[in-house]
């Protein structure tokens, strides 16, 4: 999948993958792609909330391993 910014939070335990995620969309346009990487087995329900409650939208979630990418495109605002 294409996107336009990658944040690496592996090794982050919760809320820290959220609050790098927060910051990489800050400087994004709406519709940009953000790839977000965690460790944190509680981030697939933490960012399927986040995306919920915010309006941002969970493209694509992919498990390798003992690690989770999530593409999650920019609201348009």
């Amino acid at each position: 999948m294409q996107f336009n910014k990658e944040v690496d939070a592996s090794g982050l335990n919760c809320p820290l993958p959220i609050l790098r995620c927060k910051k990489g969309l800050s400087d994004m346009a709406p519709e940009q792609v953000l790839k977000i990487i965690a460790t944190d087995p509680g981030s697939v329900k933490d960012f399927k909330a986040f995306c919920v409650q915010t309006g941002h939208e969970l493209l694509q979630l992919e498990e390798h391993d003992n690690s989770f990418t999530f593409y999650i495109k920019k609201r348009v605002i």
